[in-house]
């Protein structure tokens, strides 16, 4: 992308609907900064939109399901896409697990124990980001960086249930 459609190919503000409800202040948290970060540096750009961004993005929970819906700046729709957050549990449910080991290990493990569970959880998250990709395809095309951060806000809707 040239430099002017790469500054209109992205997301200038995500906002996490009410559907996905309240949680602890840490995890509010997790979830302000992993906002902060996506905003801060992504690729994002819904497949057929002729018009271009920059684009805002709502998160939504809708029957068990991620409702991403796209406006542009002014708030006029761009699109919706509901994706099912079925291939993402079993992800979620060991990326969850290690982080946990990760955070016991910092206690008490060798520098070498640490760096080990530290690459399996990178492992995950970079498997949990493409399978994102894979299920954004033909939808919202997205860097892997721009899918890493959105796969940081799926885990952090995980982390309150």
């Amino acid at each position: 992308m040239g430099e002017r459609s790469s500054a209109k190919a992205r997301l200038i503000d995500v906002e996490l609907d009410e559907t996905v409800g309240r949680a602890p202040p840490d995890v509010e948290h997790e979830r302000a900064v992993a906002i902060f970060d996506l905003v801060e540096e992504n690729t994002f750009h819904p497949v057929g939109d002729q018009a271009g961004g920059p684009y805002r993005l709502k998160i939504s929970l809708i029957d068990s399901r991620l409702a991403l819906s796209v406006t542009r700046e002014g708030g006029d729709p761009v699109v919706t896409h509901m994706l099912s957050l079925t291939p993402f549990r079993r992800i979620v449910k060991d990326y969850f697990l290690v982080c946990e080991s990760y955070y016991q290990a910092i206690r008490s493990a060798t520098p070498s124990q640490i760096e080990a569970i530290d690459m399996g959880r990178r492992g995950l998250h970079n498997e949990g980001s493409q399978t994102l990709m894979d299920r954004l395809n033909g939808k919202i095309e997205v860097d892997f960086n721009t899918a890493r951060r959105l796969f940081t806000l799926i885990c952090v809707l995980h982390w309150r249930r």
